[in-house]
């Protein structure tokens, strides 16, 4: 460190390594860390709301989620950006201060969509005290309470899809059994239905909407 308290900006093979240590880590940060895992869950059991097997495709749906989760973690990646990443490599932190400070973001948003129940559940998985206070509640915690959570979360939410779609197919059963039409499946007297109500109701952007909307502090 010099008189400036500055330390070396890290060479060109340090930060490639860096790069590519981040682009190896990149799968499993994005499906324990971020929102994707929540967004993705939701698209997939709203496809089988519908009846659908394949449509969306899979790729699709997995798009979808991965730019959602970039819209909603974009504050986030910012304040990485900003507190660790252009510090350490304009020489002003060492590796070591600016993993603690690029880190912080993160963390914060993992709490504030964390629930104090999947905290204290993997607290007592794990023997450990219950930390007096959420911020002193470890990675190694944290990290698989948030993703409880967001499964949770994601299930609920799948839950309330598939009501009004039950409803149709429930009605559409009793409908054809009334008729004597007992050879027709339901479902593909159901189906059109199901989309035309999905349809008139924007349900892609009410979707959307409800799950970007349960995130705090990450869009706003």
């Amino acid at each position: 460190m010099d008189l400036d308290g500055l330390t070396d900006k890290p060479s060109t093979s340090v930060a490639v390594l860096v790069g590519l240590t981040l682009l190896s880590l990149a799968p499993a940060i994005l499906l324990t860390c971020t929102s994707f895992t929540k967004i993705l869950v939701v698209l997939g059991l709203t496809r089988n709301a519908l009846g659908l097997q394949q449509i969306p495709p899979n790729q699709v749906l997995t798009g979808l989620a991965l730019f959602l989760s970039l819209f909603v973690m974009a504050p986030v990646l910012s304040q990485i950006n900003d507190a660790g990443l252009q510090p350490y490599l304009d020489g002003q932190l060492s590796a070591s201060a600016a993993y603690d400070s690029g880190i912080e973001p993160l963390r914060a948003f993992m709490l504030a969509n964390t629930d104090d129940d999947e905290i204290k559940l993997l607290s007592d998985v794990a023997r450990r005290d219950l930390p007096a206070e959420r911020a002193d509640v470890p990675l190694t915690t944290l990290v698989p309470a948030f993703v409880l959570t967001e499964l949770k979360e994601a299930f609920i939410i799948g839950f309330i899809i598939f009501i009004p779609f039950l409803v149709i197919d429930i009605v559409v059963s009793g409908a054809l059994m009334a008729l004597g039409m007992m050879m027709m499946p339901p479902v593909m007297v159901s189906l059109p239905f199901k989309l035309l109500l999905f349809v008139l109701v924007n349900g892609w952007g009410l979707i959307i909407t409800s799950v970007v909307g349960s995130y705090a502090g990450g869009s706003g």
